[in-house]
């Protein structure tokens, strides 16, 4: 068998064209050892884990759309629950991946097969989006979010042989991960009308499973590398709601509805995703996540961040509908399709930034009034533009307290 030279093996070169004794090989690159990673090792985000969550947009661009239409005819309750089922399945396992990648990750070719694996998953998730919605079957969407976890599973048991001194903590999370598997399979079988009540049992019990696995020894996860993660898909989110806003304005102006209200929604939207952007990176998110349970806290509590940031952008696709006279709803509930995922968006930010032990001098006062106001501009004209407003209100109190934190850092006899 003929043996590649050593030549050829290394695979990383230094920018001026001399070769980095330090660069890892072909070989070793193809096969590593799984071990825990060095809590304290700088690391960033890779690009598999970025290919990794524009397949998540995917699904949940497509559950975003679903919730659209579902508002637009009227069906919003119904809609929002539907995507809360589904977004769950996405959210959830997309929270596992970035967990053990970030404790994990050894970056070679069994790792990136499991991931693909997963991202195959997510595309079946994403597949039986309109069923979900359409006919309330979530089959579909349970068989990809199986297949999602059942690579994850891979990942554990692999982690459990290679890394002793996880082993524990790795088996229960390969187990209950199992368990949790077998117990939405048999969901199938119940009644669409039943469904519910199954969702309902299983999924706080996946909630539990990593809090019991990792009592039996915390992973090495890294602040830094998590909260970069967590922000890079809250951007991506976002720039879904971006897009899907734009998709609605460009339809209305295809087909000639151009008024004072659209006006009003185009100019609006960009202001909204823009401050959600600035209050979401206003505070640095490492520091919060010096502990196990604040960790927890951070990670469930951007369901709602997440959730969200999707959902907006299917609120501003139903105003879009009201202003061109589209939407079989009432120019209220047409302005609370974008009110209410604001103030989840708001007060769950501030819920994670101040109980997580951030430093947030103007407590809940601000967020309270910016809610109540934002709930309250659906009964003014153009409630959007009211919407933004606030929002931008809200952002530039937040860069004052900011600013007069920072002076009296910098004075002389505060150090």
């Amino acid at each position: 068998m003929l043996e590649p030279s050593p030549v050829a093996l290394r695979a990383v070169t230094c920018y001026d064209g001399r070769m980095d004794p330090h660069a890892p090989t072909l070989a070793s690159a193809a096969f590593r050892r799984m071990r825990p990673r060095d809590p304290d090792e700088a690391r960033a985000a890779t690009t598999l884990e970025l290919l990794y969550d524009l397949c998540f947009v995917v699904a949940i661009a497509q559950a975003a759309a679903a919730l659209h239409h579902a508002i637009a005819h009227g069906h919003g309750a119904d809609g929002a629950l539907r995507f809360g089922v589904v977004f769950f399945a996405v959210w959830w396992a997309w929270n596992g991946f970035a967990w053990f990648a970030s404790a994990f990750d050894p970056d070679d070719v069994p790792y990136r097969l499991k991931v693909f694996v997963q991202m195959v998953g997510v595309l079946v998730v994403a597949a039986g989006v309109p069923r979900a919605f359409e006919h309330y079957d979530f089959g579909l969407v349970t068989y990809g979010y199986v297949i999602m976890r059942v690579g994850l599973v891979a990942q554990w048991v692999r982690a459990a042989i290679q890394a002793p001194a996880r082993r524990r903590t790795a088996l229960r999370y390969a187990i209950s991960i199992i368990v949790l598997q077998v117990g939405w399979i048999a969901l199938l079988a119940v009644p669409h009308e039943q469904w519910l009540i199954g969702f309902c049992v299983l999924a706080p019990l996946e909630l539990l499973g990593p809090i019991w696995a990792e009592r039996a020894g915390p992973t090495t996860w890294h602040a830094h590398h998590i909260t970069e993660r967590y922000g890079l898909l809250t951007i991506i989110t976002i720039g879904e709601s971006v897009l899907a806003a734009t998709l609605a304005i460009q339809a209305a102006l295809d087909e000639g509805h151009v008024s004072a209200e659209l006006v009003a929604v185009i100019a609006s939207a960009p202001v909204i995703v823009f401050t959600m952007w600035w209050l979401y990176f206003a505070h640095p998110a490492h520091v919060l996540l010096d502990s196990t349970r604040r960790a927890f806290l951070w990670g469930y509590g951007h369901y709602f961040i997440f959730g969200a940031a999707a959902t907006i952008g299917a609120g501003i696709a139903v105003a879009v509908d009201q202003a061109t006279h589209r939407a079989h709803l009432s120019a209220f509930w047409a302005g609370q399709a974008v009110a209410i995922p604001v103030v989840v968006f708001l007060m769950s930010l501030w819920i994670l930034v101040v109980q997580t032990g951030g430093r947030c001098a103007s407590g809940y006062g601000p967020p309270l009034l910016a809610s109540a106001a934002i709930l309250a501009a659906p009964l003014l004209p153009m409630p959007i533009a009211w919407i933004a407003l606030v929002l931008v209100a809200l952002t530039a109190g937040v860069v004052v307290v900011q600013h007069r934190a920072a002076t009296v850092s910098d004075r002389p006899e505060a150090s």
